[in-house]
C-alpha cells in the first residue's frame, strides 16, 4: 500500500465539482492506496511549488498525483512549478501518455505537458485536468505501475 496525496490544479474548481480529483482519488483507494492528503490549488507556480514541496518533504507521502494546468494556456503552470523539484525525471512517463492519448484524441494530445518524476523518493505525476485524461492515465499506467506485483518492474516497489 502506498500512500497518497492528490492535487487538483484549478483556478474555478471546488471540492463539489473536483471530478477528476474525485476519480485518481477513488481509483487510488480502489487499487488498494491510501490518500493522505487531497488539496486544491490555484494555478500560480508559488502556490504549486509550495503544496508540492510539502507532499514531497512529508516523510509519509510517498506518491503525489495532481490533475490540471499541464495545458498550454496562459495560466498553466504545472511543468514550470514542478519540474525543477525533480531530482529525476520520468520523461517516458509523458510520453507514454501523449501516445495513448493520440489514439483517443487525435493531434490533440501533442498540447498535453504531463509530467512525472521523483523528488525526495516521492513519486510525482502531474496529468491533465479532464476526468477522461485522467482515467486513461489510471487505466494504461498509473494502475500497474503502482501495483508492486507488476512484472518485469513498476514503482512501488520503488518506494
Amino acid at each position: 500500500m502506498l500512500t497518497c496525496a492528490v492535487i487538483t490544479v484549478s483556478n474555478s474548481r471546488t471540492s463539489a465539482d473536483d471530478d477528476a480529483g474525485d476519480l485518481l482519488a477513488a481509483n487510488l483507494e480502489q487499487g488498494g492506496h491510501r490518500v493522505l492528503r487531497r488539496e486544491i490549488v490555484f494555478d500560480d507556480i508559488y502556490q504549486l511549488r509550495r503544496a508540492f514541496s510539502e507532499c514531497i518533504a512529508d516523510p509519509q507521502i510517498d506518491v503525489v498525483v495532481s490533475s490540471g494546468g499541464t495545458g498550454f494556456a496562459r495560466h498553466n503552470s504545472v511543468p514550470e512549478a514542478v519540474e525543477v523539484l525533480f531530482d529525476q525525471p520520468i520523461p517516458g512517463f509523458g510520453e507514454l501518455f501523449r501516445q495513448l492519448s493520440f489514439n483517443q484524441i487525435g493531434a490533440a494530445a501533442i498540447q498535453s505537458r504531463c509530467v512525472a518524476g521523483i523528488a525526495n523518493d516521492t513519486l510525482i505525476f502531474c496529468l491533465p485536468g479532464s476526468p477522461g485524461a485522467c482515467a486513461l492515465a489510471w487505466d494504461n499506467i498509473l494502475r500497474a505501475q503502482l501495483d508492486h506485483r507488476t512484472r518485469p518492474c513498476n514503482f512501488a516497489c520503488r518506494t
